[in-house]
């Protein structure tokens, strides 16, 4: 994917050398107030990880990568604005939780923007960026979990164009609570 450029936004997929700023983004992620809803790991957890991880991570779902890829909102003054990565799931495997996935489809995790730049339509840019990615590679539909009770990001989902499924899967925290799958299609 080449970078382009949104607003005063430059959005891109991460390199193999942006790994201790991939590493931040994520620690600062988990400081939000509703990160216990939206991330399946701790500060702590993530904190404690050794930098092989991060370095990996950064190969894994950076540019060149086929199977996911992280993309940033890079400010102009260099700050890493916000983030979303998307996982290729192909049709006739299982997902994360066990569950068939019925089509190739991207699966979108670590959706993050920095407090002081929501609100102003970046996370649809990060988005339609990650939602482009995956259909280059083939996804039928881009597919994401949100928790029952984090209204804040449902409503920044509908903005990017995703519905309710309809689909409910317990949280991986706490079987009493619930995710809601949001889709976003296209016709084939």
């Amino acid at each position: 994917m080449t970078t382009l450029t949104s607003g005063d936004y430059v959005i891109r997929a991460i390199r193999p050398d942006d790994w201790p700023r991939v590493k931040q983004l994520r620690l600062d992620a988990l400081r939000d107030p509703v990160a216990h809803l939206a991330f399946l790991e701790t500060y702590e957890e993530a904190a404690a990880r050794a930098d092989a991880f991060w370095q990996d991570r950064a190969v894994g779902s950076g540019e060149g990568s086929t199977t996911a890829r992280q993309l940033i909102a890079e400010a102009p003054d260099g700050t890493w604005a916000g983030s979303v990565t998307v996982l290729i799931e192909e049709a006739g495997t299982k997902d994360w939780a066990g569950y068939p996935v019925e089509r190739r489809q991207g699966h979108v995790v670590g959706v993050f923007v920095r407090p002081a730049h929501r609100g102003n339509g970046l996370i649809k840019v990060l988005f339609d960026a990650g939602v482009a990615w995956a259909r280059e590679r083939g996804a039928q539909r881009v597919r994401l979990l949100v928790h029952e009770d984090n209204e804040r990001a449902q409503g920044a989902y509908r903005k990017a164009g995703f519905v309710p499924s309809g689909v409910v899967v317990p949280f991986f925290k706490e079987a009493a609570q619930n995710e809601l799958e949001f889709v976003l299609d296209w016709p084939s």
